[in-house]
């Protein structure tokens, strides 16, 4: 019998190593990076799910053409069925609608719930299903972004889902501290030229030739660069302006579970004297996460950061500032899988102006925090302890 389940063991490992090392290959082999230029727009950052959710459903509702729309979550809630009818009333009056969602984080989404949304005239798609052969691989590559696209003009991107935790109504998880970003201006375009080429992967429809869904659009006062990843990019990304920085790196993440690199990077950055400060939730909303960054704030509190964990409500904005010179606002997460396995989205701001008033907004956070001390990190539980070591292995796919 020990001789039976160790063998099974042992082909599953090994199995999984395969399916993962060449499922990892293939992707980096197919792997298609954009690099969109600086562009002139204007954008509105919201922090509350209720305001942003009242204005995207305001603007949706104000379409005349076209509604795209890309999220990793959508669900079977209240929240989540106002949305769909929403889209659903907008294609029965002859509008364009897409909807994309992530096959996995959406699945609680409904077989009568697509059908209902195609009866409307709904285009509705999964994004990336599992799939053989490589199907370890394929269920842990998620298309992790959330854009919407409005008539070509108007764009959503950022860290906010569908579903009843993201406007206030999920007590445990409540107040739910988020931040996403509405567009104008011509980072639209590169908006929609993502979600366009994410729906040809889905449904093999070609549509970013069209130049319908492209119309004449404005500039704006702001320098803004989308960086599109689907698995590699954003760590060059984020690399090449850690090792830039000169005074201060602020990382706001619900999970922190760095690259090599980027940790190295980091590590460097302390030494040299730059302030790093890294502020995450004190709750955690999956499990081992929090546990498995906890080796990682060991070593940089040694190095002279600061980690500060936000107590008032849950923390899941995704932010990056540089020297209060460059700052990043998208979906990715600082770990390792935003890093090595998801479809991510995040968009660079180029503006000094409107990168103070984001100070504000992280100043205020970090007073919603507490700062983690190493007494605390180095004298935690046998169950904390015991987590940190089952968590280590499992990195990349937490």
């Amino acid at each position: 019998m020990f001789l039976t389940v160790f063998t099974i063991i042992l082909i599953l490992i090994i199995w999984l190593y395969f399916d993962y090392t060449l499922g990892r290959r293939q992707q980096l082999a197919c792997r298609d990076r954009k690099d969109y230029p600086i562009r002139n727009s204007q954008f509105h950052l919201f922090t509350h799910g209720p305001e942003l959710f009242d204005d995207l459903f305001r603007e949706i509702k104000n379409a005349q053409k076209h509604v795209h729309v890309l999220f990793y979550i959508a669900k079977n809630d209240t929240f989540s069925r106002e949305f769909f009818s929403i889209l659903k009333a907008k294609a029965r009056e002859g509008v364009e609608v897409r909807l994309l969602l992530d096959r996995l984080g959406s699945i609680k989404v409904s077989e009568q719930i697509i059908h209902e949304l195609k009866e409307a005239n709904v285009k509705f798609s999964f994004s990336h299903v599992p799939k053989l052969p490589f199907l370890f691989y394929s269920v842990n590559v998620r298309n992790h972004r959330k854009i919407t696209i409005i008539d070509g003009k108007i764009g959503y991107a950022g860290g906010y889902n569908v579903g009843q935790e993201y406007i206030n109504l999920e007590p445990s998880l409540s107040p739910w501290r988020d931040y996403h970003l509405k567009f104008t201006g011509e980072v639209v375009h590169d908006l929609q030229q993502v979600f366009l080429k994410d729906w040809h992967i889905a449904t093999k429809s070609e549509l970013i030739t069209h130049p319908t869904y492209f119309p004449h659009i404005g500039q704006g006062p702001m320098s803004i660069q989308v960086v599109s990843s689907d698995g590699g990019h954003i760590e060059d990304a984020f690399s090449n302006q850690i090792r830039k920085a000169r005074k201060s790196i602020f990382i706001g993440t619900p999970y922190f579970i760095p690259s090599k690199m980027l940790f190295a990077d980091l590590l460097e950055a302390a030494r040299r004297g730059v302030k790093i400060i890294i502020l995450v939730p004190h709750k955690a909303d999956h499990i081992l996460v929090k546990e498995a960054s906890f080796p990682y704030y060991r070593q940089l509190i040694k190095a002279g950061a600061e980690i500060y964990q936000f107590l008032n409500g849950f923390y899941h904005a995704k932010i990056i500032l540089f020297d209060e010179d460059i700052c990043d606002i998208g979906t990715s997460n600082f770990d390792q899988r935003s890093i090595f396995l998801n479809f991510e989205l995040n968009c660079f701001i180029y503006d000094s102006g409107t990168i103070a008033k984001i100070k504000t907004i992280i100043d205020h956070d970090l007073n919603d925090s507490k700062k983690l001390s190493l007494d605390e990190l180095n004298n935690v539980s046998l169950l904390t302890k015991t987590k940190e070591i089952i968590a280590k292995p499992l990195e990349r796919f937490l």
